[in-house]
């Protein structure tokens, strides 16, 4: 089952809104500002986005290697080796080298880190709960069902495609 690319002069307004590059671009917008709206809290809390990522993983997953953080938060290598050592540096992570193998280093959320995150992410989860107030617990679920759907096809059709290089 394929996708037929529509002919952009004859789109009335009405086929758009079922288009699926439609339905991306709805997608993009809507992200991006929850985005905004979440990042305004955590900006306020005195966390950059970044640092907010890595400490909220660390919350819910607990301590892990330091090499396996970044594509949980979408950092870069590069990135991720900055982000933790400048929570280091303020005390809200710790760094320690493996018991089993001496390259990897595990980090995890000081007492002082655990302090600053948790009412930080109590308060974006509130922020995102106003986002989705106004639509019914079954439709998130639906949406939430929907969403994995896409991002696994997407990332099914890159792997492929990488596949044939």
């Amino acid at each position: 089952m394929g996708y037929a690319v529509p002919d952009v002069e004859t789109l009335s307004m009405s086929a758009a809104r079922s288009d699926p590059v439609h339905v991306w671009l709805v997608m993009n917008k809507a992200a991006q500002a929850i985005e905004r709206y979440a990042l305004k809290g955590i900006l306020q809390s005195g966390l950059g986005d970044s640092d907010f990522r890595v400490l909220e993983v660390l919350l819910h997953k607990g301590p892990l290697p330091v090499n396996t953080i970044g594509p949980k938060v979408n950092l870069t290598p590069g990135s991720i080796s900055v982000a933790v050592e400048r929570l280091h540096s303020k005390g809200l992570v710790s760094r320690i080298e493996s018991a089993e193998d001496r390259r990897i280093r595990m980090v995890a959320l000081t007492p002082q880190g655990r302090k600053l995150i948790v009412p930080v992410f109590r308060k974006h989860a509130a922020a995102i709960g106003k986002v989705f107030s106004e639509i019914p617990s079954d439709a998130q679920r639906q949406l939430e069902k929907t969403l994995k759907q896409v991002g696994r096809r997407a990332e099914a059709l890159s792997l492929a495609e990488e596949g044939e290089r």
